[in-house]
């Protein structure tokens, strides 16, 4: 895909980020969280909000 495709951001159970064509359903385990675009604006909004890169199930645990 080029670099002006449309992207969605997406997200696990576990907090995890990704980014998925916006033209697809996202695969089995992950959701949308709401934001499309390109893909350097998909990547930078997940670097907005993917803050604490450690699972779900670590977090707060230690």
């Amino acid at each position: 895909m080029s670099e002006t495709a449309a992207y969605q951001v997406v997200r696990n159970h576990e907090e995890q980020y990704s980014i998925w064509d916006a033209h697809r359903e996202p695969p089995h385990g992950w959701f949308a969280d709401g934001f499309t675009g390109s893909k350097p604006a998909c990547l930078a909004h997940i670097a907005q909000v993917w803050t604490d890169l450690r699972p779900l199930s670590a977090r707060g645990q230690g």
